[in-house]
């Protein structure tokens, strides 16, 4: 018979691999971005511990940056497989997904905090981003972090209209948007992220000098 602890144990274990099923199907309609999902809860959750996040916060990050694009299974073959830039259009049809995502995630009655970040996982500290256009410390933390987490992976990534960009050209772009596009505060730890990310590639990606 299983002592109280190990029920607990097991309900956690249980319930992160059913999100990791969840976020592995996406894998499946979105071919140019298999594994972001799961790169991006691990970085996500690794700036939790730099910043010194309990370990609920831990945990509510890490499911919501594995689920973080859930919303994109909602989305047309013919717009999210596009092989180049997205027209106006299609660039709407695109941004519905963190809605999409958090609808489906809301569903689940223990996972409502999870939705939610989901749903602010565009926004943007200026008030500029989307779906709802919140700014600042209105938009939930988890939702801050995975923003920066979001973008270095998928800058740092291969997709059908761009090859990937450089390691140094990444750290300008998230040092450049802090204050607009990031929290100000969770972008000084962005160096410290890359590089820590940089030590999990085989072949890290060649340095580019910016002026």
């Amino acid at each position: 018979m299983k002592t109280c602890n190990e029920c607990i144990t097991y309900k956690s274990n249980f319930y992160h691999e059913v999100i990791h099923c969840l976020a592995s199907a996406l894998d499946y309609r979105d071919r140019y971005t298999k594994g972001h999902s799961g790169r991006v809860g691990d970085m996500a959750l690794e700036l939790s511990e730099m910043i010194g996040l309990d370990d609920k916060m831990k945990e509510l990050v890490h499911i919501a940056g594995h689920l973080h694009d859930i919303g994109k299974i909602g989305i047309p073959d013919n717009v999210l497989n596009k092989e180049g830039p997205l027209s106006d259009a299609e660039w709407l049809t695109m941004k519905t997904h963190p809605q999409m995502g958090a609808d489906v995630v809301n569903k689940c009655s223990s996972l409502k905090e999870v939705a939610m970040v989901i749903e602010q996982h565009h926004e943007r500290w200026d008030g500029k981003g989307y779906p709802s256009g919140i700014a600042g410390q209105n938009i939930h933390l988890a939702a801050r972090i995975i923003s920066i987490c979001d973008t270095i992976d998928a800058m740092s990534s291969n997709r059908p209209y761009r090859d990937h960009f450089t390691w140094d050209y990444i750290r300008f772009e998230i040092r450049n948007n802090a204050g607009s596009q990031f929290d100000p505060d969770l972008a000084k730890y962005s160096d410290q992220i890359i590089d820590s990310w940089i030590s999990r590639y085989e072949a890290p990606l060649p340095l580019l000098e910016v002026v």
